[in-house]
């Protein structure tokens, strides 16, 4: 027993050595070229930044709490903008991690054409990169087309607002979800753009599940539906895990997100740094207690298998 112990440690050990040198290059970069900026970050919202633009030069004189203040009680879009933010979250993310993991069970059936399907799911990855953004945002019949469709979705004669009046009660909980997946429907391609990682993530570990466990389940009687429940959620429970994470930080980066949009004008036309700095700090720590809080109530759930 003790020999047994002693291999499974040092396997973990190997396991984990492993684990670190594959993170090594990003801990290098984030001592080596990040650190110094995130502590003079740090400085600047707890300073009033004054800036020189004509010797390109700027210095800071300690001001406490001031700044922060200023974010919460005198700054008056701030705190709606983030409660905003947070509200979308707490809808989109399920939204995207349902999507992205419908689709990889799709993906992960035999059938012709597999690999051009997948390729195509895989697109939205790529357009997404920062050429394509700025290309899609400054693209002029695409913006037309879009504030087309805003406009024909608010239009009772849209198919969306057609059906939502007919399938919505007044009142209720019914009407509430009917609007949530409405919402959804509306902004479908959104939802895909942000699932291409995910659906991989997840094609990855739909392939790992060993078909025997499948087939032994047949044997014992189980249906589908029952295999999927008992068989394939649980073995990518991790993997669930991992894309929550991955989806609630790329969703507080977001080109379109209202708080980095307004950190950034902030900094840009007001140069405001202390402020700014501030914003960027408190919307940090409020990301970290989501995600925080989001990990401890998803990996109660998690089943890690040998």
């Amino acid at each position: 027993m003790e020999k047994k112990k002693k291999r499974r440690k040092s396997l973990a050990t190997k396991n984990a050595i492993a684990g670190y040198l594959f993170i090594s290059p990003f801990l290098i970069g984030l001592f080596a070229f990040m650190f110094i900026p995130l502590l003079e970050s740090l400085r600047m919202c707890f300073s009033q930044v004054n800036i020189n633009v004509d010797e390109h030069k700027f210095s800071m004189v300690f001001s406490g709490l001031s700044n922060f203040k200023k974010v919460f009680l005198v700054d008056p879009e701030f705190v709606r903008l983030l409660v905003d933010e947070l509200i979308r979250m707490v809808l989109d993310v399920p939204a995207t991690i349902i999507f992205s993991f419908f689709i990889a069970v799709l993906l992960n059936q035999k059938f012709k054409g597999r690999g051009l399907v997948r390729s195509i799911f895989f697109l939205p990855v790529i357009l997404s990169a920062g050429v394509m953004v700025g290309l899609e945002t400054n693209n002029t019949l695409l913006q037309g087309m879009q504030d087309v469709i805003k406009e024909s979705n608010q239009m009772s004669s849209s198919i969306t607002g057609v059906l939502e009046k007919i399938l919505v009660t007044t009142g209720g909980s019914s009407s509430v979800f009917m609007g949530y997946v409405f919402g959804i429907v509306n902004h479908v391609y959104d939802i895909a753009i942000a699932s291409g990682i995910q659906i991989i993530i997840f094609l990855s570990g739909l392939q790992t599940i060993s078909q025997s466990m499948f087939e032994a389940a047949k044997i014992e009687g189980a249906t589908e539906w029952e295999s999927f429940w008992k068989i394939t959620v649980p073995m990518i429970s991790s993997l669930i895990l991992v894309n929550v994470v991955y989806t609630i930080i790329d969703f507080f980066i977001r080109t379109d997100n209202q708080v980095m949009e307004k950190i950034s004008e902030t900094m840009t036309q007001k140069m405001d740094y202390g402020f700014t700095t501030a914003m960027a700090w408190v919307y940090f720590m409020i990301v970290m207690v989501v995600i925080g809080v989001v990990s401890a109530i998803i990996s109660k759930r998690v089943y890690y298998y040998e």
